[in-house]
């Protein structure tokens, strides 16, 4: 089990906290267009103002690749949280981050009061994890805390270097909810213990899938990484997607399943059609019959009943990967499929992150989700099984 101190376990009145947020937010015209992760960044914030910390907030922003570009500045982050927090943050616009500036507004901080750093990664030694710009970070607080999962499986000064100089390093409410969900509900979790693998590729997934295969009864497979595993069947595929080279590794994997008793799910049925497009031609065909200059775009409805029958009984559900093109209405109905199923179950249902994420929201299942990842990189490391080094770099209990 991880077992991380996150900001529950320490009160820091009176002290200086530099807090890493994932304020990664679209901006079109220096206008965020999607405020969510502003949002979820509130509940530590608020704690942290309310125990009497002065409080520094950063984040990277875009690649600017070490170049101050005005495109994404974080400035326009600073004016929305003051509206959203009801309070002053104040924006330390330094080219390099740390500088004057920045070192005025924290010498001048009140308890309660909050500052944001400029973007991060106008630096360029901020992605290569560099001691100076690790060390100017640490240098304006006491307290670190984590709350950006997004970045947990790169390691960079703002959310791994800064930790070697401050002697208390916590995560936040965001990191905590992961490494509670992702991290210890896939290594320890109420069973049956079902996962919903989807998404193009199967080589993107390898290490989840042998990382699964160890840990649930179930693994349901969907999207264009079925093909794969229908091809190694001897399936026809048509001109579906199809990594070739991975037609023996699916093979060895439904093997693998039956040496495990693990019951693995493919698709019976598939939705095809004559083009990528939502308005090209479409039938359903069954497993392995797509007919030559046809693809597939979505499991059929079949295969949709019996996806969503095998999480009624589920305790617990991980999805990462859509069941098909659901950005085409067309080509939306089985990955619609899932996701109703899984708001209609009493499991706890775990989204990770990425297309899923945007899928269950954009079909509005979202808010009847336990939890859904804030991470795509960072949430298929968790699932792999791997440490992700900014949840690492967190002290202990």
């Amino acid at each position: 089990m991880l077992n991380k101190k996150s900001v529950d376990d320490i009160n820091v009145k009176g002290q200086k906290v530099l807090v890493r947020c994932d304020f990664n937010v679209p901006l079109i015209d220096g206008k965020i267009t999607d405020e969510n992760r502003l949002v979820a960044a509130l509940p530590t914030i608020k704690k942290l103002v309310a125990d009497g910390g002065k409080i520094i907030l950063c984040s990277h922003l875009g690649k600017p690749k070490g170049q101050p570009l005005p495109e994404l500045s974080l400035a326009p982050v600073a004016v929305r949280l003051s509206e959203l927090l009801g309070q002053e943050v104040k924006f330390a616009a330094d080219d390099n981050v740390v500088g004057p500036n920045a070192k005025a507004a924290v010498d001048a901080m009140q308890d309660g009061d909050i500052v944001l750093l400029e973007n991060t990664r106008y630096r360029a030694e901020e992605t290569k994890n560099g001691e100076e710009f690790s060390k100017d970070l640490a240098s304006l607080c006491d307290v670190f805390v984590n709350d950006a999962f997004g970045t947990a499986h790169r390691a960079h000064c703002s959310n791994v270097g800064v930790t070697k100089y401050v002697d208390t390093a916590v995560v936040g409410y965001l990191m905590q909810k992961e490494i509670d969900f992702l991290g210890n509900a896939v290594n320890n979790p109420k069973r049956p213990f079902v996962a919903i693998l989807g998404g193009a590729k199967v080589s993107s997934k390898i290490s989840v899938i042998e990382n699964l295969l160890d840990k649930v009864d179930t693994l349901i497979i969907g999207g264009g990484m079925s093909y794969t595993f229908s091809k190694a069947q001897g399936g026809k595929v048509g001109n579906s997607l199809l990594e070739e080279d991975y037609c023996d590794y699916a093979s060895k994997m439904l093997d693998k399943a039956k040496e495990k008793g693990v019951k693995l799910l493919l698709p019976i049925d598939n939705v095809v059609a004559d083009d990528f497009s939502n308005d090209a031609h479409i039938q359903v065909v069954g497993r392995g019959d797509i007919p030559d200059g046809w693809q597939g775009l979505d499991i059929g409805p079949e295969t949709a009943k019996s996806y969503a029958e095998a999480v009624k009984t589920a305790k617990t559900v991980v999805w990462n990967g859509p069941m098909g093109c659901f950005e085409m209405p067309n080509f939306a109905a089985g990955t619609e499929e899932v996701a109703k199923a899984l708001s209609e179950t009493d499991a706890v249902t775990i989204i990770g992150g990425g297309d899923s994420a945007a899928a269950v929201n954009q079909l509005g299942y979202g808010d009847k989700m336990t939890h859904i990842s804030t991470g795509g990189g960072a949430s298929l490391e968790f699932l792999e099984g791997k440490e992700l080094p900014g949840v690492a770099a967190a002290n202990d209990k």
